[in-house]
């Protein structure tokens, strides 16, 4: 299934997909095996009825198929929740590169004729970071000894900026929320770049509504173009929005919102709670409930929010 999954070009082929999925992890992912005993909803016909694994599971136990999967690697959140990190096993770390590359390609370009910049400090502090092993990613793609990662050394950071303005290459800067905003204090010009900014403050500064922080960054930066990439621990797959902070997804991830108040009834057009279809999942579960607050629109989603009393953590979670 997995050489299948990337190719996927239409809604038909998607549904197929999911439900197939569904019926391979449901036997062979005991904790997901376990959660749909527990609810007793009848099979699903439809991909949209197909019951969402809580993203809290992976706090608590291990969300992977089969039992050997101890001498795996795995990614970690970078949250300080007080019941633990979340934990992704991951048994085929290839096929997470491939399904980031994918996505990144089309959304943001082609890394080979990139040069970039990450301001990730926090996720390489904490360790086992899906986010740094992507961005770790796309920059040996770009195959440029300007870029890569930086933690508070700005000075280089910006004499390597000036040196990749003389390449022809695009500049991509990749940063947590607070090093963007740490970076717009700085009063220098990056007018040539693409911000791409992800997680959140850390609690190193105060949220923002994401139109007040790409404001607050360009402002600063002088830069042209601005996105945000919605990414986490427990997902293989990657959404990325413009100024317009409508998400698009790659083909083989879909959203469902679901009523805050019954996470079975499905909801259109308003607010509800963030289901992710991701079929690359396909180790794990394909069907998490985040704990986000967003609307489905045609062309892709929104995030207004986290469902109340969540944890603060992972990759771009937007405060109410």
């Amino acid at each position: 299934m997995k050489d299948q999954i990337f190719s996927i070009s239409s809604d038909a082929a998607f549904s197929k997909m999911a439900l197939e999925l569904f019926g391979y992890q449901s036997l062979n992912c005991p904790v997901y095996k376990n959660y749909l005993a527990a609810i007793g909803r009848p099979r699903p016909q439809r991909a949209e009825e197909i019951p969402f694994l809580p993203i809290t599971f992976f706090k608590s136990h291990d969300v992977v198929i089969g039992q050997n999967f101890e001498n795996q690697a795995y990614f970690l959140s970078s949250g300080t929740s007080s019941i633990g990190r979340s934990k992704h096993w991951v048994l085929d770390v290839d096929f997470y590169l491939e399904s980031c590359l994918l996505s990144y390609k089309k959304n943001i370009g082609d890394p080979e004729n990139q040069v970039i910049l990450a301001l990730l400090p926090d996720y390489i502090e904490q360790g086992n970071s899906g986010l740094i092993c992507m961005v770790n990613h796309l920059i040996s793609q770009s195959n440029n000894n300007l870029s890569g990662f930086f933690l508070t050394n700005f000075i280089e950071f910006r004499n390597n900026y000036e040196k990749a303005l003389k390449t022809n290459k695009q500049i991509i800067i990749f940063g947590v929320s607070y090093s963007l905003m740490d970076l717009a204090d700085m009063n220098a010009t990056f007018k040539e770049a693409t911000i791409i900014e992800t997680g959140g403050m850390k609690g190193r500064r105060e949220e923002l509504p994401k139109k007040e922080l790409f404001d607050y960054i360009k402002k600063g930066t002088s830069c042209k173009k601005i996105f945000s990439e919605y990414g986490m621990t427990e997902l293989f797959s990657q959404a990325y929005a413009a100024e317009d902070l409508i998400f698009s997804t790659p083909p083989w991830m879909r959203i469902v919102t679901t009523d805050p108040s019954d996470p079975f009834t499905i909801v259109t057009g308003r607010r509800g709670v963030l289901n992710i279809i991701d079929l690359a999942n396909i180790d794990s579960c394909c069907f998490i409930q985040t704990q986000d607050i967003g609307i489905k629109v045609s062309n892709g989603f929104t995030v207004e929010g986290r469902v109340q009393n969540a944890d603060i953590r992972g990759c771009n979670q937007l405060i109410e």
